[in-house]
């Protein structure tokens, strides 16, 4: 077991991220979801405590019953590291559908192909080309 852990808060999205992250991962995986009753103090059926994995990588995420004034920033972001330009052009794509593009994916001096998207959930994502040596 990872000792420490990535923990994503949404508030009513969570089951619909983790799917779509998910499907972006050839091993990507839901490991548990824990849902709300009908007795909160969630809504019920929304996601009160879920783990998944990406890339080997374990995450887990909530839907959050409390509103909040803040919400996801860049200032802390998901680094993926792309084998194929195949691979960081699909990721890109779908990642920056219906988000925010931060970096357009293309040579900035310290890597010949790397993109910053914030996605439609509002997570952000650092890709990079890894460079072969």
């Amino acid at each position: 077991m990872q000792k420490i852990t990535t923990f994503l808060m949404f508030e009513g999205r969570a089951e619909e991220a983790m799917t779509f992250y998910t499907s972006l991962f050839d091993d990507g995986e839901i490991l548990s979801i824990d849902r709300y009753g009908a007795d909160g103090p969630g809504a019920e059926g929304t996601v009160r405590l879920a783990s998944f994995a990406l890339a080997g990588q374990q995450y887990r995420c909530v839907d959050s019953p409390a509103k909040h004034a803040f919400g996801f920033t860049p200032s802390v972001s998901l680094f993926v590291e792309c084998d194929t330009e195949e691979e960081i052009d699909r990721l890109y794509g779908l990642l920056a559908e219906g988000g925010q593009e931060l970096m357009a994916l293309g040579d900035h001096g310290f890597s010949a192909r790397f993109g910053w998207v914030n996605d439609r959930f509002g997570v952000s994502w650092q890709l990079n080309l890894r460079q072969l040596p």
